[in-house]
């Protein structure tokens, strides 16, 4: 693994917690707020943001091992680095941010951040998925 895929993955672990304390938060929310209950749209935001939150930060140190092995270039290496993380970040601000008022009654305009996520992750994704289906084998271990 490269010195720049280790600082990401580095990064993601640090980070990863804050989803943990955040789940910790949302559940005192859930039984010591009614008024958090009540507001169906922003629980379900809420819960939503948190749930994207875990899962694009793990498929993000997934996609980390892959980066060095696919066949890009610099420049497509640190789109495949970066993008999938890029979407940790903006979908669940969509989703947290869009309802932080708790009498919320439709999200605001920062729920478009989620399209931004969106099209980072596939970006990301594509990119990456492309370069290791062009890379060819190094060995007969490989699959020559």
């Amino acid at each position: 693994m490269s010195r720049q895929s280790r600082l990401v993955a580095g990064i993601l672990l640090l980070v990863l917690p804050t989803v943990v304390f955040g789940g910790v938060r949302i559940l005192g929310l859930l039984l010591g707020e009614p008024g958090y209950a009540e507001n169906e749209l922003r629980r379900e935001l809420w819960r939503a943001g948190h749930a994207h939150a875990g899962v694009l930060l793990v498929l993000s140190l997934v996609t980390l091992r892959y980066v060095d092995e696919a066949a890009l270039s610099p420049g497509l290496r640190r789109v495949a680095r970066h993008s999938v993380p890029a979407a940790a970040i903006l979908v669940p601000a969509a989703f947290f941010l869009s309802v932080l008022s708790p009498d919320a009654t439709e999200p605001n305009a920062l729920i478009y951040l989620a399209y931004a996520g969106a099209a980072s992750l596939t970006a990301g994704l594509l990119v990456l998925g492309v370069g290791l289906v062009r890379r060819p084998p190094r060995t007969e271990e490989d699959g020559m």
